[in-house]
């Protein structure tokens, strides 16, 4: 039983020592150049559940995202989704194509299941994925990145 209590000041120790690593508290959001041209309001209230925290310069950043070591895995998630698809940069070309996103909505594959677990507006149904699928096909053909 002691070394049990032993351990677990331990870790109250290392978790309260990792607060003080400046990584991963930069929650400031870019600005937002030029978003995508939406097909229809609904298409950017779906994709604003699931897609838009990682993949836009509108990132909502929860108390939570400031305690490490969980801020540093909310930056790097972050930081990767905008660099393979921003959809508020999309002046520029994206890394992703319009089948990698496809793929990844039709696999369920996307928004990962740690970020459905804490965000009840980012489980989508199968019908609300069809409609977010069918909605950023429409829009991505109308509005291709890059332009």
């Amino acid at each position: 039983m002691r070394s049990l209590f032993r351990l677990f000041l331990l870790l109250v120790f290392v978790v309260l020592v990792i607060q003080f690593v400046p990584s991963g508290r930069d929650h400031r959001n870019p600005k937002t150049v030029r978003e995508i041209k939406w097909n229809e309001p609904d298409t950017r209230t779906l994709a604003g559940g699931g897609c838009m925290d990682c993949h836009s310069n509108l990132t909502n950043w929860p108390w939570y995202t400031s305690i490490a070591p969980i801020s540093w895995l909310t930056s790097r998630d972050v930081e990767e989704g905008r660099a393979k698809l921003n959809f508020s940069e999309w002046q520029r070309p994206q890394e992703a194509d319009l089948q990698d996103v496809i793929d990844v909505i039709r696999a369920k594959e996307m928004p990962p299941l740690y970020y459905r677990a804490l965000h009840a507006e980012a489980r989508l149904t199968d019908t609300e994925r069809q409609q977010l699928e069918a909605g950023v096909v429409a829009s991505w053909k109308a509005d291709p990145p890059g332009r």
